[in-house]
């Protein structure tokens, strides 16, 4: 059986970018671009050349080798000859395989916001094609507005997607564009606009989450009949984003409903790289990953309840819709008070640890874990703090430094120039080697302060915590009043890509900060034993 082809559109470093408070530099769309086209995508459109400098700067060659590299643009302005608009000659500059044009559909906005004819509006379609075409560019067509234009005037915005055909473009895209359309009437729409005349081999999807359906609803076009789909990594975009290439190929490649029937560029080997790429995504943005997206997250094949792990252990179909390594990812089983034995053995079994059944070390770990989170801890969310406890029921965490004592000091004062200023420093004292060493350091708040202080002499273990640096800082008041119980998380991580989190409990903020803080700098140390097989040596 033949399998019919599903071409994947990206649009991270365009529509991706309109997400608030991302900014992508030269540098940063290069890095993308890279790993888009190194991981298979069948597009990667590039950016809006003449919209802003770095956009203009970006075209200036082409950025992939693989994928096909695309400009973004508008249409001619109405009453403007094709020759003459500057936009249109800014696209045709651009170092680009392919330009998509970005035109009106709904004619409730082709009077408002163009304040022109619909037949001007399906004239600058033609026109623009036709002079893209000319200079050699594949062309297509992103339709905004279509659904919702199509319920308001179906003749006319099935006109723009037939004019668009009818001048030569690769695809005409049906943009959802304000995110409102249930999977049910985008089925039924495109159903519709095949229909009328244009084949599915040339219509592609571009859905908004408006509603939290952009991968439904594009679904929901691909059964309809449509082949390409437009998305961003990890679902990045405007307001609620666009729909997540991260969740969609997973589920069209592994899927049987769509696996037996359409192929896309992602081979069966490459998909398993879709967690590092989504993962490096989001270090490129500096933010911590989504631990709950589909596939891709650190939750996403992770069991609580003792019940449920007891079965995955023995057989994971019994919980997990797909094996976690066929999207370079794995299976967790969180340890925490919900949590029967099969729970920590196999979390343990993880981390190189194996404990019988019915070792008393066990039982003991498990009453320790069920009364700190009692205390206010969470070791779910803190695997590192679990295992530096564990090890420790286990005697096999080595002696690495050990805290005498800290102390912190808050000053708000006056400076030389009669600005209001407010001054951190904290004292650290440490015995590293039998032999104690005091640290003192300023810092940008407290919490700051102690951590420059705690990582300023740390003797001949100084140099192996260079590249520690913390990821995230998460505080949690866990019952009211100022003298609440407080929950601090922190995430760490290093140079070789590890991420670990880590967890302190206290009536003191800065006590349960400074907690988390130890535990994160001896699990590094540990993992770099562990490493280099060194930890029987301390």
């Amino acid at each position: 059986m033949t399998k019919e082809r599903i071409y994947l559109y990206d649009t991270t470093l365009r529509d991706g970018q309109q997400t608030p408070g991302v900014d992508f530099s030269i540098e940063d769309k290069i890095a993308i671009s890279a790993m888009l086209d190194a991981f298979g995508l069948d597009y990667v459109e590039g950016g809006y050349p003449g919209a802003n400098p770095t956009d203009t700067a970006f075209f200036t060659e082409k950025r992939t080798t693989r994928a096909r590299f695309s400009a973004f643009g508008m249409t001619k302005r109405a009453g403007v000859s094709a020759s003459n608009d500057p936009g249109l000659a800014t696209l045709l500059q651009a170092k680009s395989d392919t330009i998509c044009f970005v035109a009106k559909s709904w004619d409730y906005h082709v009077r408002v916001a163009l304040g022109c004819s619909n037949e001007d509006n399906l004239e600058s379609i033609s026109a623009s094609l036709a002079v893209a075409q000319a200079a050699g560019r594949e062309t297509m067509v992103d339709c905004e507005h279509f659904f919702d234009g199509f319920k308001a005037n179906p003749d006319y915005a099935l006109a723009c997607a037939r004019t668009a055909l009818e001048a030569g473009a690769r695809w005409v895209v049906l943009c959802d564009t304000n995110g409102g359309t249930q999977p049910s009437e985008v089925g039924e729409i495109v159903g519709k606009v095949i229909a009328a005349g244009i084949p599915g081999t040339n219509l592609g999807i571009h859905a908004h989450d408006d509603t939290g359906q952009a991968v439904a609803n594009s679904l929901a076009a691909v059964e309809a009949g449509a082949r390409q789909i437009q998305g961003t990594l990890n679902g990045i975009g405007e307001r609620c984003g666009n729909a997540n290439l991260t969740t969609l190929i997973p589920t069209l490649v592994l899927k049987p409903t769509f696996a037996g029937r359409f192929e896309t560029g992602i081979s069966v080997e490459a998909l398993e790289g879709i967690s590092r790429l989504s993962r490096n995504f989001d270090e490129l943005l500096n933010r911590a990953p989504n631990a709950q997206a589909p596939y891709v997250g650190a939750s996403a094949f992770a069991t609580k309840a003792g019940i449920h792990a007891s079965a995955l252990i023995k057989e994971p179909q019994t919980y997990e819709h797909v094996p976690p390594e066929t999207v370079g990812n794995r299976r967790r089983v969180m340890v925490s008070d919900q949590g029967g034995k099969a729970n920590f053995i196999a979390e343990l079994k993880r981390r190189g640890i194996d404990v019988p059944k019915d070792d008393g070390r066990l039982d003991s770990l498990i009453a320790a874990v069920k009364d700190r989170e009692a205390q206010g801890y969470a070791y779910e969310g803190a695997d590192a703090s679990f295992e530096l406890l564990a090890r420790g029921f286990l005697h096999t965490v080595p002696d690495f430094f050990r805290v005498t004592s800290f102390r912190c000091m808050v000053e708000r004062r006056y400076d030389a120039n009669g600005a209001l200023k407010t001054v951190s420093e904290a004292i650290v004292k440490v015995i590293v080697d039998g032999e104690e060493k005091m640290s003192v350091a300023e810092g940008h708040g407290p919490v700051n302060a102690l951590d420059i202080a705690l990582r300023k002499d740390l003797g001949r273990f100084q140099h192996e915590i260079a590249d520690l640096e913390l990821a995230d800082y998460k505080v949690r008041i866990l019952n009211g009043g100022t003298e609440a119980i407080t929950r601090v998380l922190i995430e760490s991580h290093d140079s070789t890509g590890a991420r670990w989190s880590t967890v302190g409990v206290s009536d003191n903020i800065i006590d349960a900060s400074f907690q988390a803080l130890m535990d994160s700098i001896v699990y590094k140390l540990m993992k770099n034993r562990e490493m280099a097989g060194l930890v029987a040596a301390e």
